[in-house]
C-alpha cells in the first residue's frame, strides 16, 4: 500500500485541471491568479496553489436551504465569491439552496467547495461492527490503543479541541478506533467500494443537487480528526484523479475540526492537497501556528473555521470569562465577539480566508465588511 501511495502522491502533480470559465491572470513571477465576481469593495487573498483568489470572508453553507438562501445573493453583491457546502448539511438541503443561487447568479460568479459527507461515517461505521463481533479483551485493547493515540497528540486538550458540537468527542473517538483496526482488520473492508467508489458516488449525488457540472474544491475528508486519514487511503487520491479528469472537481482539499495542527502537517506531507478548512481562533492558536506557517510555506491554502465559536456564547454553551478575555485582550474596540475573532485571524498571513456562517443579510451585513479592515 505504501509504494502504490508514494506513485499516486507522485504523479499527482501532473494532473491537468478541469476546463472551467473563469479568468486567469499572472503575476511577474508567472504565477496564475483565478478571479471571479471581483469588486473592489472587497479585499481578496490567493488560496494556495488553486491559485484562486478569494474573498477574505466566505460563506458557510450549513443552514442554507431552498427557502434560505437570499442572503447569500446579497453577499454576492458585495464582492464575496466562494460558497461552501456539504452532503450532510441540512441532509442535501444547503446544496439544494446553492442551486437557486447558482441559477440567479450564475456559476462563473463563484468558487464552489463540496464535502465528501459519506466517508468517515462510513468508514467508522464499518469498523463499528466488526469491533462489536470481537471479544471484550480484544476491544478493550483497541480501546485503549486507540485513547492512548489520543494522548499522544494531544487532540483532547481542552484548549485545543474546543468542544465545538455535540458527538466531537465520538467522531474523535471512532476514528481512532477505526485507525488502530485498520492495521489488524482493514483486509475484510472493500476498500473500492468503500474507499473510492464512495467519494465518486457522492460527487455525483451533490453536483445533481447543486444543479452544476463541476466542484472547485472536493474536501475529503470531511471532518477528519487524525492525520492517519489523510496519509493512509490512496483510495482518496485515486477518486480525486478520476473525478478530475472527468472534468468533476478541480481540486482536493481537506476540513477538520480536531487536531487541526496535525491535519495540516499530513495534508503537507500527502503533497496532492490543495487546500484545508480547519478550526483556528484565539482559544487554540499555540496548537496550530507551526503546521500554519508550514502550510503556507508550502503553497497549502487555508481557510480558518470555528474562529468566532469557542469566544461566542450560545445558549448550549455559556460564556467562557477567560476565552473573552483573550479576545478582548487580542483585539480593542467596540465590535461584537465574533467580528473580533474574524478581525484577529484575518491579521495572521498564513491564512487567505475565515469562514463566516451568516445565517440571515444582518450577518452579512455585520460579517463580510471585515475583509481588508485586518
Amino acid at each position: 500500500m505504501q509504494n502504490r501511495r508514494e506513485f499516486l502522491i507522485a504523479s499527482g502533480k501532473g494532473l491537468l485541471c478541469a476546463s472551467v470559465a473563469a479568468k486567469v491572470e499572472m503575476d511577474a513571477a508567472g504565477d496564475a491568479f483565478q478571479w471571479r465576481n471581483r469588486q473592489s469593495g472587497m479585499a481578496y487573498r490567493r488560496l494556495g496553489r488553486t491559485g484562486m483568489m478569494i474573498s477574505e470572508v466566505v460563506m458557510g453553507g450549513n443552514t442554507i436551504a431552498p427557502d434560505n438562501y437570499d442572503h447569500v445573493l446579497l453577499a454576492l453583491d458585495h464582492g464575496l465569491n466562494y460558497l461552501d457546502t456539504a452532503p450532510a448539511y441540512g441532509q442535501g438541503k444547503s446544496e439544494e439552496g446553492y442551486s437557486h443561487v447558482i441559477r440567479a447568479r450564475g456559476r462563473d460568479k463563484f468558487f464552489l467547495t463540496s464535502k465528501i459527507s459519506p466517508w468517515d461515517i462510513n468508514r467508522n461505521k464499518l469498523f463499528q461492527e466488526i469491533f462489536a463481533s470481537l471479544p471484550a479483551s480484544e476491544q478493550t485493547k483497541l480501546r485503549n490503543k486507540a485513547l492512548d493515540e489520543i494522548a499522544r497528540r494531544k487532540a483532547d486538550d481542552p484548549d485545543y479541541f474546543c468542544n465545538y458540537f455535540n458527538g466531537q468527542r465520538k467522531e474523535l473517538d471512532d476514528a481512532a478506533l477505526s485507525n488502530v483496526m485498520e492495521k489488524e482488520y482493514g483486509r475484510s473492508i472493500d476498500r473500492e467500494k468503500n474507499y473510492n467508489k464512495i467519494i465518486v458516488d457522492s460527487v455525483d449525488r451533490s453536483l445533481s443537487r447543486l444543479g452544476t457540472d463541476h466542484l472547485d474544491c472536493m474536501l475529503c475528508p470531511h471532518g477528519a480528526n487524525t492525520p492517519y486519514e489523510l496519509l493512509n487511503f490512496p483510495e482518496i487520491f485515486e477518486a480525486f484523479e478520476t473525478l478530475k479528469k472527468m472534468g468533476k472537481v478541480r481540486y482536493l482539499g481537506v476540513s477538520a475540526h480536531t487536531d487541526p495542527g496535525g491535519i495540516l502537517e499530513a495534508a503537507v506531507e500527502a503533497k496532492l492537497y490543495s487546500m484545508a478548512m480547519v478550526a483556528f481562533n484565539v482559544v487554540n492558536q499555540s496548537y496550530v501556528a507551526t503546521a500554519l506557517k508550514r502550510a503556507k510555506d508550502n503553497d497549502l491554502g487555508v481557510i480558518a473555521m470555528k474562529v468566532a465559536r469557542p469566544v461566542y456564547p450560545s445558549p448550549n454553551r455559556p460564556a467562557d470569562p477567560r476565552r473573552a478575555k483573550l479576545l478582548d485582550e487580542a483585539v480593542s474596540g467596540s465590535w461584537k465577539p465574533p467580528q473580533k475573532a474574524y478581525l484577529w485571524a484575518l491579521r495572521n498571513p498564513n491564512l487567505t480566508a475565515v469562514i463566516s456562517e451568516m445565517v440571515n443579510a444582518e450577518m452579512v451585513k455585520d460579517n463580510l465588511p471585515l475583509a481588508g479592515k485586518s
